[in-house]
């Protein structure tokens, strides 16, 4: 019988989110999604997203893939963070530009961390993907978090205005995701 890599849980509720890594991960790692309650926590991203990894892969006893994300304003010195999602859907994407705006400096990195945790005992691994860019006034559809007002280095549109391939291709998540696969083509612990 031939050997097959396991089935990974990738732990999501944003339908948005897991259609991006569906796109992006295509048919190379086997994996299924599930929404599961985990608490919110607070730290810095790679230790939130493993302490997630291991809540996630104890709530499902097998290989779970959790991420955190993060949008990080050089002038705020990496705030809003891991808090982006609150801070977001309090003050929007207006808010986010007026935090700005007694600041010169409008760069800001969007990081995405991904963590690996293939049974209830195991180190999650992480694989981190960032992209640098700017903060600007919100341009293109507001259907996709903060994607209206991250402009990447060396682009002129933001993340919302270009073609789903081509953000895939460039963005914190697809760099961060390159990696999980990279892993999953190399690492034989993966396979049943």
């Amino acid at each position: 019988m031939a050997a097959s890599l396991k089935v990974v849980t990738f732990v999501t509720g944003n339908a948005k989110k897991l259609d991006e890594v569906r796109r992006i991960i295509g048919d190379t790692i086997p994996f299924q999604s599930v929404k599961l309650d985990l608490p919110e926590l607070q730290g810095e991203p790679e230790d939130i997203s493993k302490e997630k990894a291991r809540l996630a892969s104890r709530q499902i006893n097998g290989p779970v893939l959790v991420e955190d994300t993060c949008l990080c304003f050089n002038a705020l010195k990496g705030l809003p963070g891991p808090y982006i999602k609150w801070f977001l859907e309090k003050i929007g994407h207006e808010g986010l530009n007026n935090l700005l705006v007694a600041y010169e400096d409008k760069s800001a990195y969007a990081q995405c961390v991904f963590s690996l945790a293939l049974g209830p005992d195991s180190e999650p691994l992480t694989f981190v993907g960032r992209t640098e860019g700017k903060i600007v006034p919100p341009r293109g559809p507001p259907t996709f978090g903060w994607d209206p007002i991250f402009q990447p280095d060396g682009y002129t549109q933001t993340y919302a205005e270009m073609p789903k391939e081509e953000k895939n291709r460039i963005s914190h998540r697809g760099k961060a995701l390159d990696k999980v696969k990279a892993h999953f083509a190399t690492n034989i612990n993966l396979i049943d």
